[in-house]
């Protein structure tokens, strides 16, 4: 006669261990990083057999996937997607139905994930959200390499007559050599990224063809930035129009220049100090605009000097903090390298421009929400998040995406790999101690701006100025 509790006995039976898959990983970070999005703001058709969330979720699967081509990706993506979501509902299985429905609705997916990843970000790193006590962006832009195809050589190749020669530009606007000749002579996209400098996180892009306008790429992202925001930038983006709309938004900058800027000093437009100086072209001065007051920081001890603009005075900003500022701006270099070396998008796979756009706007959106996470989930084990390897990331979730229906073993869940995904601390070699020869030839110095002291007639024309004000 067995003595065993039949209460006991029946409650054993009634307790199922269910195990956790690999998958379960990658639902939960999808779930932390579309949760708070505003998804009922997007209406699809009633008989598509996507949703707003799972049509972005399977588009950051499809940005995560390191299969070779876009239609492996996609096939990877919707199968995880259905296992994860919804394992007893077909998802729509055609490559063609898949791009129609991104052309369609990637505008709203991303201002929806855009803004959900920004509040996250403020949220969950008080200490790098701001530098010096500002809220520091770095700009830059850079070209992405796409098939040649009739689609790419009619949105993004450089404009030639009708006989395939390269219609004339004026001396400005001509290539410095013949590398950047060869450069501009194929189709190519262009990419201006703003990044933001505490979490090495991207903010917001515009995307181009090669010969777009970085200057009018950043006054179209003005309104995403806080107000009181710092923006850092090299020479490319000086202008009198450009800084002025700047200024007037609200927002700081902090810019290079060189030998294409015309300074004044000794205006007496305003209460002067050491390094005060003015960026007054005589466009402006017949138009009676104002002159931008400026402050100069002269940065030494380098090859060449390096000369450094900004609207922040220095009683908001020391003159070593100044160049620590524009020191973290190659943060943005940074990221373009992951973009292009480590996340392999040096070149675009898709051969309509159409698509190819798609492929960089979700590629980029993938980058930024698996480093997010990643991130957000380092400082919840004590790990400093800008040592995270965005290498070692990816490789983490390209691990959880083959090994989808494994079992999770202990200790393997994500926060418990990221220790795994930190840079190296070893040094590296100098580059000069290799055996063979280098035939890079450096760039030529930015140069020194003009100084220029202001005559009497501006002196005149910018009293009037004061006076009218």
């Amino acid at each position: 006669m067995s003595h065993q509790d039949p209460s006991r006995s029946q409650q054993g039976r009634s307790q199922v261990v269910v195990a956790e898959f690999q998958a379960d990983q990658l639902k939960q970070s999808l779930e932390r990083l579309l949760g708070e999005g505003d998804w009922g703001a997007i209406r699809f058709r009633d008989d598509c057999t996507w949703g707003p969330r799972q049509l972005a979720a399977t588009a950051l699967l499809w940005a995560w996937s390191d299969e070779l081509t876009l239609g492996d990706r996609f096939f990877a993506a919707r199968r995880l997607a259905q296992f994860l979501f919804a394992p007893q509902q077909e998802f729509a299985s055609s490559v063609q139905a898949f791009m129609k429905l991104l052309l369609r609705w990637t505008v709203l997916l991303v201002g929806v994930l855009q803004v959900t990843f920004r509040r996250q970000m403020q949220r969950a790193f008080p200490t790098l959200w701001r530098v010096h006590g500002l809220v520091l962006f770095g700009i830059d832009g850079s070209r992405v390499d796409v098939p040649r195809s009739k689609s790419h050589e009619a949105a993004h190749a450089p404009v030639r007559d009708g006989k395939g020669r390269k219609l004339k530009r004026n001396r400005r606007q001509k290539p410095r050599t013949a590398i950047h000749s060869r450069k501009a002579s194929v189709p190519q996209m262009w990419l201006t990224l703003l990044f933001h400098v505490g979490t090495g996180l991207p903010w917001s892009w515009r995307i181009g063809p090669t010969g777009s306008s970085e200057r009018e790429h950043w006054l179209a992202m003005l309104d995403e930035l806080p107000s009181n925001a710092l923006i850092t930038a090299d020479a490319g983006f000086v202008g009198y129009d450009c800084l002025r709309a700047v200024v007037n938004s609200g927002r700081h900058f902090l810019v290079r220049v060189g030998s294409n800027v015309r300074l004044l000093y000794k205006l007496g437009f305003s209460r002067e100090v050491v390094g005060t100086v003015y960026l007054w072209p005589d466009r402006a001065a017949r138009r009676s605009q104002p002159p931008l007051v400026l402050r100069l920081v002269v940065a030494t001890g380098g090859k060449y000097p390096v000369y450094l603009l900004t609207s922040v005075g220095e009683e908001e900003l020391s003159r070593g903090q100044v160049l620590d500022v524009y020191r973290r701006r190659w943060g943005v270099e940074l990221f373009f390298r992951h973009l292009k070396q480590t996340y392999q998008r040096r070149k675009l796979r898709s051969t309509n421009a159409a698509h190819a756009r798609l492929e960089l706007e979700w590629s980029l959106l993938g980058l930024w929400s698996m480093a997010l996470d990643a991130q957000v989930q380092a400082t919840r084990v004590q790990l400093d998040p800008t040592q995270l390897s965005l290498a070692g990331v990816w490789r983490t979730y390209r691990r959880l995406m083959r090994d989808y229906r494994h079992p999770l073993a202990r200790q393997q869940s994500l926060p418990h790999q990221l220790p795994q995904a930190v840079r190296d601390t070893y040094e590296r070699a100098n580059k000069s101690s290799r055996n063979y020869p280098r035939k890079k030839r450096p760039d030529p110095p930015a140069g020194s701006p003009e100084f220029l002291l202001a005559t009497k007639s501006q002196i005149h024309r910018a009293r009037y100025l004061t006076t009218a004000a």
